[in-house]
C-alpha cells in the first residue's frame, strides 16, 4: 500500500491537532533515520542512514506544495503543519525551502520535530531556523545513556549535539523546545530517569537555555519490550526538579490523556487514511476516532480490513491495543 506524503491531522499531546508532513518516501525500508531509538512507536530501524547524503527517495519542494494544496480535507482547526512521520525530517536538506513555501500557501505554524541529531551541521540548523517550532529530543546529559537508549548511527555524539542546540537557540528563529523522553527498564538497562541522570540533564539544559522544556514519557509500545513509562509519580518529581532549576514558566510536564472537540474533515478514501496515519503514529481505536473525526462503527470494518490485509497488527500495553504498520 502507497503512502501520501501528507498525513493525519493527528491529535497530539504537545502539538493539539496537527498535520503531518513526512518528507522521505517510505521506499524498501518503514523508517529512514539514523537512530535506532530503544523507545520508538514505529519499532526498530532496519538501517541507519547516517548523513543526508545517504537519504534516498527524497520528498521534493514541489510534492509537499502541491500535496498540501490538493489535500482533500477540510480541517478547520488545526494548530501545527509539522515535518515528522518515518524518517528524521532533517536528512531532507530542502526542509528549509519546504517551509518557505509552506508559508506562501497557509497562515498555520510550522513545526520540526527532530531527534536533533544532526543540529552540528550550519545547513541544518538553518533550514530549522525557518520554522515557528522545533521540537528538539534529548534523551540524557551522558554520552553513555544517549548511546544506549538513541543507538545513532556511527559518529554521532552527544556533545555535537549539545553544541548545535546551543547554536540553534542563539539564532533566536523559532521557538525552541527541548523533549526529554524519561525512560525505566525491566531489566536494569541504562536509562535517563535516576537522579544524577535529571542532574546532568538540568546542567546541559542550563548551558542550552531552550525556549521550553518537555518532559514526559513513553505512552506506546516501543521498540523494545523491557522498556517501560516511568510512573506518574516520578515524572512530577522530576518536573519539580526542573521547575525550581530551570524556571516553572518554561517546564511542561506531558501527561497522558488529551481530549479535544473533534474537528470536520471530508474524508476521500478513508482507508488510506487511516493507513497514512497509523504508518506514521501508532494509534489505538480511539485515537484513530479523534483523529480522523469518524465514527466506531464506520471505523471498524476499516480497521478489521487493514488486519486482515496485515497491512497493520495489534500490539497490547497497559493504555490498550496500539495498531502499528506491518
Amino acid at each position: 500500500m502507497s503512502s501520501r506524503i501528507i498525513y493525519g491531522p493527528i491529535l497530539s499531546r504537545r502539538l493539539g491537532r496537527s498535520l503531518g508532513i513526512d518528507i522521505i518516501k517510505k521506499s524498501d525500508f518503514r523508517k529512514n533515520c539514523n537512530f535506532d531509538c530503544v523507545y520508538c512507536q514505529l519499532g526498530h530501524v532496519d538501517w541507519k542512514i547516517s548523513t543526508p547524503s545517504e537519504a534516498t527517495d527524497l520528498v521534493t519542494t514541489e510534492e509537499v506544495i502541491d500535496s498540501l494544496a490538493n489535500y482533500h480535507k477540510k480541517v478547520d482547526d488545526l494548530d501545527y503543519i509539522t515535518f515528522s512521520g518515518t524518517c528524521e525530517p532533517t536528512l531532507n536538506l530542502e526542509l528549509g525551502n519546504m517551509i518557505e513555501q509552506i508559508r506562501n500557501i497557509s497562515n498555520v505554524p510550522i513545526c520540526v520535530i527532530t531527534n536533533s541529531s544532526l543540529v552540528n551541521r550550519e545547513d541544518v540548523r538553518n533550514n530549522l531556523s525557518k520554522a515557528d517550532l522545533v521540537v528538539a529530543t534529548l534523551v540524557s546529559g551522558n554520552e553513555d545513556t544517549f548511546q544506549a537508549i538513541n543507538r545513532p548511527a556511527e559518529g554521532i555524539e552527544l556533545q555535537d549535539i549539545i553544541k548545535g542546540l546551543k547554536q540553534l537557540q542563539k539564532m533566536k528563529g523559532p521557538k525552541v523546545a527541548i523533549e526529554i523522553m524519561l525512560l525505566d527498564s525491566n531489566n536494569g538497562y541504562l536509562t535517563n530517569s535516576s537522579d544524577p541522570e535529571i542532574d546532568k540533564q538540568i546542567e546541559v539544559l542550563k548551558f542550552i537555555d531552550p525556549d521550553e522544556i518537555e518532559i514526559l514519557t513513553i505512552s506506546r509500545p516501543p521498540a523494545e519490550d523491557f522498556i517501560i513509562p516511568v510512573t506518574e509519580t516520578r515524572l512530577k518529581e522530576i518536573a519539580q526538579k526542573f521547575d525550581e532549576e530551570l524556571g516553572r514558566e518554561r517546564v511542561r510536564l506531558v501527561l497522558k490523556g488529551l481530549k479535544r472537540k473533534r474537528s470536520n474533515i471530508e474524508h476521500e478514501n478513508l482507508t488510506d487514511e487511516v493507513y497514512d496515519l497509523i504508518l506514521r503514529r501508532p494509534c489505538t481505536f480511539d485515537q484513530v476516532v479523534q483523529s480522523l473525526d469518524i465514527d466506531n462503527e464506520e471505523l471498524s470494518p476499516t480497521i478489521e480490513g487493514l488486519v486482515d490485509d496485515q497491512k497493520i497488527i495489534g500490539i497490547s500495553s497497559e493504555n490498550g491495543t496500539y495498531y502499528r504498520a506491518v
